[in-house]
């Protein structure tokens, strides 16, 4: 069975969280901080790695929330902010699966019980049922893995 290594975006790769009044944007359904959110990471060495682990038969994946008290109107502009965001800052990577979970979703669906999930929050790890990892583990892991 392929493993594929999930990555969450906000708060994992994306600083949404760093974005100037992103609260308030998000409760006014307005998708800018998905776009404006800086990197968290070296972009540029984890798309590098990326592509090494799909050479050898990973499989790469974003698991990512839609934002809470979402229409399905606003949840598409949250996709395509995000989708935008992931062009512009990893535009080498192809991912081979992407998910964008209603907000407060269980990311371990999308768990085929031996992949990998890296994410910034504690529950998502409690839930899954195999191998997570927190942000500042990313390199260290997938250099393991090679």
């Amino acid at each position: 069975m392929t493993t594929t290594i999930w990555f969450d975006m906000d708060g994992t790769i994306a600083d949404l969280y760093g974005v100037t009044n992103w609260l308030e944007m998000l409760m006014a359904h307005d998708p800018a901080p998905y776009a404006l959110a800086a990197p968290l990471i070296r972009l540029a060495s984890l798309a590098r790695l990326l592509t090494a682990m799909q050479k050898r038969g990973y499989k790469v994946g974003i698991v990512s929330a839609l934002a809470k008290n979402s229409d399905p109107d606003y949840d598409e502009m949250v996709v395509n902010a995000k989708m935008e965001w992931l062009a512009k800052h990893l535009p080498s990577v192809i991912f081979d699966e992407m998910r964008f979970l209603p907000y407060g979703g269980i990311k371990n669906q999308v768990n085929n019980g031996n992949d990998i999930l890296f994410d910034d929050e504690q529950r998502h790890h409690d839930a899954w049922t195999g191998e997570s990892h927190y942000p500042n583990q990313i390199f260290e892991v997938l250099r393991g893995l090679l």
